[in-house]
């Protein structure tokens, strides 16, 4: 039933890309509300960042497999070490660019639900209303927190990655995989830390998730 339900969701999302008010009016009348959204949303950004985890870790054991060995052919290498920056990069868009759709749902949905609670006759199920929609805000901030910091810790591995890689497009010689080995603890201690956070956000992410549904 659930992948009927995101087979659904994917389909009307392609019809009605576009204005943010068509879409939720159209989607509620096949049943999927700004609640269901941002549960997908929340489960897309962890499987991003699930990916982009083993991404990195893939482009770490790369740039190992490069400082390790003395007789690289260092053009092969180069090129192998580029293509890992590249998914690495595209990795880590896929995951700012989920967390903004997260953010964007969030907004739409608690802005709705306060103004509905202003709707409510019967002051015990405001108060309960309300209630809930306080802790839910409270979840899903410490969740967003998450999300970016992990998200803000895969910056400094890009960074370190486009300069080794173009260190060694411009150095393609045995000394250049000597200066590289320098830097490869460091890139390992922050690939590190960026998997520790990207293990937190997501089991952020499951608790927000169970808690919605």
């Amino acid at each position: 039933m659930r992948l009927i339900k995101k087979m659904l969701l994917a389909m009307a999302l392609v019809l009605v890309a576009g204005c943010s008010t068509v879409k939720y009016n159209t989607l509620e009348k096949i049943g999927i509300h700004k609640r269901d959204l941002l549960v997908g949303n929340v489960e897309d950004t962890r499987d991003a960042q699930k990916e982009a985890q083993e991404q990195f870790q893939d482009a770490l054991e790369r740039f190992g497999s490069i400082v390790t060995i003395e007789d690289t052919d260092l053009k092969k290498a180069y090129g192998k070490l580029k293509d890992e920056y590249e998914d690495s990069k595209d990795a880590a868009e896929e995951v700012t660019e989920q967390i903004g759709e997260v953010e964007e749902v969030a907004e739409d949905l608690f802005a709705e639900w306060s103004e509905e609670n202003k709707a409510y006759t019967d002051a015990t199920l405001r108060r309960d209303s309300e209630n809930k929609l306080r802790d839910t805000q409270a979840r899903y901030t410490e969740m967003l927190k998450s999300m970016k910091q992990a998200e803000a810790s895969m910056q400094p591995v890009l960074a370190s990655l486009y300069d080794n890689v173009l260190y060694l497009k411009h150095n393609l010689n045995a000394q250049a995989v000597g200066s590289l080995q320098t830097t490869f603890n460091e890139l390992e201690g922050d690939i590190g830390i960026l998997i520790e956070r990207m293990n937190q956000s997501i089991a952020r992410s499951n608790d927000f998730i169970n808690q919605i549904n």
